[in-house]
């Protein structure tokens, strides 16, 4: 058995820079897993599926966007067996282009039917709500509008950081876009640009500006300020939810997917299969306090229970036009 590391980083579609580490021998069957999901986040799992299973791995790690579209750009030759994808919006789009295979109807029931594909291209395997991060210092949470689209008006100006080119950012437009329409959504964007809401690269440096006083709100997703306050129980960074059914009350899923013409499909379903394991799953909700997706694994303490949950009403496969909502976010001058 051995872990492979093929590609660190962010990757462009055209062109690899390919640096190897922790190499091992063999030339038997490899599986090999582009991962939009982050090495620190997942490698211990992966570590752990070739550990239990014999399987060689060779993991190649880059955005998600980008690695969905240097799946389409290599077709049939793809070297790719899975796809774990951070954003359901990039599995759409390898869905429309027609490039993933069919996940076992077995691993498929382990998962609601909101967070799994209907044709069975795709599967969710742990969960995120969007949510408002605010410092507890500066901000009354009682003060905090029931709905994301509020946070336009005046008194916000200046106030609510965005990551504009991260996926979960993009998702969460890509979503808006369907349920307000894309008129609904290029005003949302031109209005928070027009308010000069500050923009940072991800999730983290938000919520790490959040916890310094920086700035006293920012749009993210809910499990990085927990793990931000199990480091440092003292931070003053809180969690805000939207009412029940709005657009920033979104829970997205992260999925795992078959790669279609896979060589090593079974190796594949096997992973996938791990991941749905109730070693996994509590992997997720006891490490990085996402929401476990398969049925009877509970959410870590604090966090609030996935079933208590009440997310916007929208059809995950319909979010794969990531070009749109990036064009969108860019035009309304976010950056």
């Amino acid at each position: 058995m051995r872990v492979r590391i093929i590609a660190v980083g962010v990757l462009a579609a055209t062109g690899l820079a390919v640096g190897l580490s922790a190499c091992g021998g063999g030339d038997d069957t490899t599986l090999t897993i582009y991962s939009g999901r982050s090495q620190s986040l997942v490698e211990p799992l992966i570590d752990r599926f070739a550990e239990e299973t014999g399987v060689d791995v060779d993991v190649r790690y880059g955005d998600t966007a980008e690695l969905a579209l240097l799946i389409a750009e290599e077709g049939d030759n793809s070297p790719a067996d899975v796809f774990f994808s951070q954003s359901p919006g990039a599995v759409s789009f390898l869905a429309q282009e027609e490039l993933l295979g069919e996940i076992d109807q077995a691993s498929l029931d382990l998962v609601d039917q909101r967070f799994r594909d209907p044709d069975g291209q795709w599967v969710g395997t742990s969960g995120r709500q969007r949510v408002l991060v605010y410092d507890s210092e500066q901000v009354d949470p009682s003060d905090l509008p029931d709905s994301v689209l509020d946070l336009t008006a005046p008194r916000f100006e200046g106030q609510v950081a965005v990551a504009p080119t991260n996926g979960s950012f993009q998702d969460f437009v890509s979503a808006l876009r369907q349920i307000e329409g894309e008129d609904g959504a290029k005003a949302w964007l031109d209005e928070m640009a027009d308010n000069n809401s500050p923009t940072y690269a991800n999730n983290n440096a938000i919520v790490e500006a959040v916890g310094r006083g920086e700035v006293p709100l920012g749009l993210v997703n809910h499990y990085y300020n927990f793990r931000f306050l199990e480091e440092d129980p003292g931070v003053a960074s809180r969690n805000y939810e939207f009412e029940a059914g709005d657009p920033g009350a979104l829970v997205i899923p992260s999925s795992a997917t078959v790669v279609a013409g896979s060589d090593e499909a079974d190796e594949a379903q096997q992973f996938v299969e791990f991941l749905l394991s109730e070693e996994s799953q509590l992997y997720f909700a006891e490490e990085t306090f996402e929401y476990p997706l398969a049925q009877g694994v509970a959410a870590a303490v604090d966090v609030t229970p996935l079933e208590d949950l009440s997310p916007p009403s929208i059809d995950i496969g319909t979010l794969g036009d990531l070009e749109a909502t990036v064009k969108l976010i860019s035009d309304s001058g976010l950056e």
